[in-house]
């Protein structure tokens, strides 16, 4: 039996490597062929069929029967009879159809023996007069089957019947090329689907067309892309049949209930799948032949090969445009224009004619862009046929895309009318003579395009060659240029129109200088009282005073630094607070306005005033980075953070890192102003639930600035709970009160940052926030309380296992539900009265010392949390 086919190539690509080796590989020399006449190949054939092991099969009936339709046809005609496809496909077409007919009878009879009659097929295809045994691929071993075809080939002659001279050659090239076509086409309802058949000529095809024999890589290309081709015309037909199913089942499913047929319209659900099953199995198919020949083959050193491969992708993308027609494919096409053998280039032109008249230039954009130049330049090609089909793509392009050429394009290619070569500038003649038609459709229809031919002859200035741009249109325009009747009235223009116009435009400018010397004083009297106002530059001059005196203080705080102590005593200025304030307003008011105020502009103005708005706040940034200005002058900056992300993100982001790189605790302190303001202003607005998730969103892109080195920014994060507990229990007592404070709420702000602290430091917060809230408050599951049940949440979310308990009692059925957050928190919640005092208390102290070490007595007091 034939071992099973893989669709899987060689891994290893030797496209550009590849040796040109004339289909000469033979061990077996035999002089007595070199000079045969290759007219006696059926004789030869039929030799080395009677003397292959295939002649002695036991099933005489499929490989002698499978040929039997077509041997009687050709008998009836007197031909010779045929013992091999390779011998029926080369008398011609008339027996093509009984041909694949009988072969797929017999291969329906014994698959392994008809398989191996097509093999042969392409063997013999390629000039090889060898023949393969079943012995060849039982073995498993593909190379066993190339090196011994290699051997059978004609070392000398350098032909193979794809390049052999004469007219009976050239046409088995098209009969070779049919009979993959209707092979395909015979067999799409049937053994096609078999995963056999297909899978194992996939495997030969590949594995030759990646050979280092030309004859073998030539022929098997040819044949795996008119497998591809054919293959193509299967998909199509069954994406036909899928969408006629598709609206059967929509008749059918809109029918009445009472009348709809439950196992019909399951009878086509189940066909419907079963034709989407087979398509994709295609494209699979069609997929593998791509990777597996064309990607190594459109670069081979063979021109007639990638010729081959161009031509046909072309064809895939104009039949299957839903799959081939896109950017990823037509890059091959733009990329082979380039190729430095006339024949490539000339079938990416072809082929690119095709898709660009099949009105697929929607799906051409970007190749149009990426490739316009490239196809501007082939007019100038160095071979005529390239350059005329050049031309006439450009033509086509013209008609289908309007705006691609410029002006300046039309210009350069029109000058081809005066070429010497005539074809081209016939050609060229005609796409000047068709844009001209297009331009000027709307005037009259000689008179236009007469004007038109003469305009572009006297704006290149060449009088000399009006010859050649007549006998260049004389083609596509003589009916145009054989009208004397309009060409004569263009020579006698009637003067006396041209007078009356002139005189209308003498008489229309005396009225309006009349009419206006009348009320021109009136009009500059209403207008000259708002003369002197700054209406137009006060921004401007705003703007650059701002930016001088912003450079100015930067450039005196860097001469401090530079100073030598040496040279004397600096001189000091330090901007007092008033000036800062002005500066900050200035900001403020300027730099961050809605965007509802500029909706009047254009958008070039837009973008002008978001670049200068830019510039302000950057310089006003660089102020505060480098120590000019008081770090808290940045609180401002920090609450439209969020706000004015997409304009000044970016700017106020990296203001934030580099304070943060200047004192870490002081832009700490910063950052929890700004929040506390945002807050106090939130319990004063009408709107708390908008600017409660608005400064809970600040919190939270202020936390993810501190990035993930929890080590780095310990202590400032510490800081920032520390100061939110105070403020929000500042004026609380434990005993007496028992409602909530009035900033309860900032709690959950707060929770932002706790997921940035390490396990030590959520311990030691709980513990401060004990210190504060009580026990029993903590404890509280009342509605007004959520806020720190939430935060407290928050900081055991991530404690150790032992020490991790649900934080409500087991007797506590409904959960709390925190209205108006933006995230909850994964938090494995724990009560802290089921973890042991003295652990705490012991851990508590640890984390202190440390910390105390570190910063002194400005941290936590270790005494009280102790």
């Amino acid at each position: 039996m034939i071992a099973e086919p893989t669709l899987l190539s060689r891994s290893v690509q030797k496209e550009n490597s590849v040796v040109d080796v004339s289909s000469c590989a033979s061990v077996h020399h035999v002089s007595s062929e070199r000079n045969e006449n290759r007219q006696k190949t059926v004789r030869g054939k039929r030799k080395a069929r009677e003397c292959s092991e295939n002649a002695k099969r036991k099933h005489s009936k499929s490989s002698n029967g499978s040929l039997g339709r077509a041997e009687n046809e050709q008998l009836k005609n007197g031909d010779v009879e045929a013992v091999t496809l390779f011998e029926v496909v080369s008398m011609g077409r008339n027996a093509m159809q009984a041909v694949v007919d009988d072969w797929i009878d017999a291969y329906t009879g014994d698959r392994d023996s008809a398989l191996l009659d097509l093999i042969s097929f392409f063997i013999q295809c390629s000039g090889c007069k060898g023949m393969v045994t079943a012995e060849m691929f039982q073995s498993k071993k593909g190379t066993d089957v190339m090196s011994k075809m290699v051997e059978d080939l004609d070392e000398d002659s350098g032909e193979y019947p794809l390049i052999m001279s004469g007219l009976y050659w050239k046409r088995f090239r098209s009969h070779f090329c049919e009979f993959v076509s209707v092979l395909v086409a015979q067999c799409q309802n049937c053994v096609i689907f078999d995963g056999y058949l297909l899978n194992t000529l996939i495997s030969l095809l590949t594995e030759l067309s990646d050979s280092r024999v030309r004859a073998f890589r030539h022929t098997c290309t040819l044949a795996a892309v008119k497998l591809l081709s054919a293959l193509v015309n299967v998909a199509l037909n069954l994406s036909v049949s899928v969408d006629n199913s598709q609206r059967l089942y929509e008749v059918e499913l809109a029918k009445m209930a009472s009348k709809r047929a439950s196992p019909r319209l399951d009878r086509i659900q189940r066909k419907i799948s079963e034709l989407q099953d087979r398509k994709c199995e295609i494209e699979n198919m069609m997929d593998a032949i791509f990777k597996g020949v064309f990607l190594k083959r459109y670069r081979d050193v063979i021109p007639e090969i990638r010729a081959i491969c161009m031509e046909e992708l072309t064809v895939w993308m104009k039949l299957y445009s839903s799959v081939f027609l896109n950017d990823s494919y037509l890059k091959y096409v733009g990329w082979m224009m380039h190729d430095k053998q006339p024949d490539v280039r000339l079938k990416c032109v072809l082929g690119l004619q095709a898709l660009y008249q099949d009105q697929s230039s929607s799906k051409m954009d970007l190749f149009t862009i990426r490739f316009k130049e490239r196809m501007i330049s082939m007019t100038l090609d160095k071979d005529h046929e390239v350059a005329i089909q050049a031309m006439r793509l450009l033509m086509v392009i013209s008609q289908s895309c309007e705006d691609v050429l410029s002006p300046d394009d039309h210009k350069n290619v029109f000058q081809f009318v005066y070429c010497s070569h005539r074809p081209l500038a016939t050609t060229a003649g005609e796409f000047l003579y068709n844009r001209s038609v297009f331009i000027e459709r709307h005037r009259e229809l000689v008179l236009a395009r007469v004007r038109a031919l003469i305009h572009f002859h006297t704006e290149n200035e060449l009088h000399q060659h009006v010859l050649y741009l007549v006998d260049s249109l004389w083609d596509s325009a003589g009916a145009l240029l054989k009208d004397w009747t309009g060409l004569t009235s263009l020579l006698l223009p009637h003067t006396s129109c041209q007078e009356q116009e002139k005189k209308l435009q003498i008489d229309d400018c005396t009225k309006l200088t009349e009419h206006f010397i009348k009320v021109l004083p009136e009009l500059l009297s209403k207008v000259k009282e708002k003369s002197l106002h700054c209406t137009v530059c006060f921004m401007l001059f705003f703007t650059k005073a701002f930016m001088c005196l912003s450079d100015v203080l930067i450039a005196h705080n860097y001469q401090l630094q530079m100073w030598d102590s040496s040279a004397g005593t600096p001189l000091l200025y330090t901007p007092d607070p008033k000036l800062q304030k002005a500066l900050l307003s200035f900001v403020v008011e300027h730099v961050f306005t809605s965007p509802e105020q500029d909706t009047h502009s254009s958008k070039d103005g837009r973008l002008e005033d978001l670049h200068r708005r830019r510039n302000l706040l950057a310089a006003y940034c660089k102020l505060i980075v480098h120590s000019v200005l008081e770090m808290s002058m940045a609180t401002e900056l920090f609450k439209q953070y969020v706000k004015f992300y997409n304009d000044f993100g970016d700017i106020i982001k990296e203001t934030l890192n580099r304070t943060r790189q200047m004192d870490k605790m002081e832009s700490a302190r910063t950052l929890v102003q700004c929040l506390q303001q945002e807050q106090d202003r939130g319990n004063t607005c009408s709107s708390r639930v908008q600017t409660y998730s608005s400064i809970k969103e600040l919190a939270r892109r202020f936390s993810l600035t501190f990035g993930w080195d929890q080590i780095k920014s310990r202590e400032s994060l510490a800081m920032i709970h520390r100061d939110g507990i105070e403020f929000v229990f500042k004026g609380f007592v434990q005993q007496s009160e028992k409602h909530s404070p009035p900033y309860i709420s900032y709690l959950t702000i707060l929770s932002e940052f706790s997921s940035k602290l390490l396990k030590p430091d959520k311990k030691t917060i709980y513990s401060y926030l004990q210190k504060f809230a009580g026990e029993q408050v903590i404890n509280n599951r009342e509605e007004s309380w959520m806020p720190l049940i939430y935060y407290r949440a928050s900081l055991m979310g991530t404690a150790e296992g032992e020490d991790a308990i649900s934080f409500i009692s087991s007797d506590t059925n409904k959960q709390p539900s925190l209205s108006n957050r933006s995230r909850s928190p994964s938090v494995r919640q724990v009560n802290s009265e089921g973890m042991n005092s003295q652990q705490i208390t012991s851990e508590v102290q640890v984390f202190n010392n440390a910390i105390y070490k570190r910063v002194g007595d400005n941290f936590f007091n270790i005494k009280t949390l102790g």
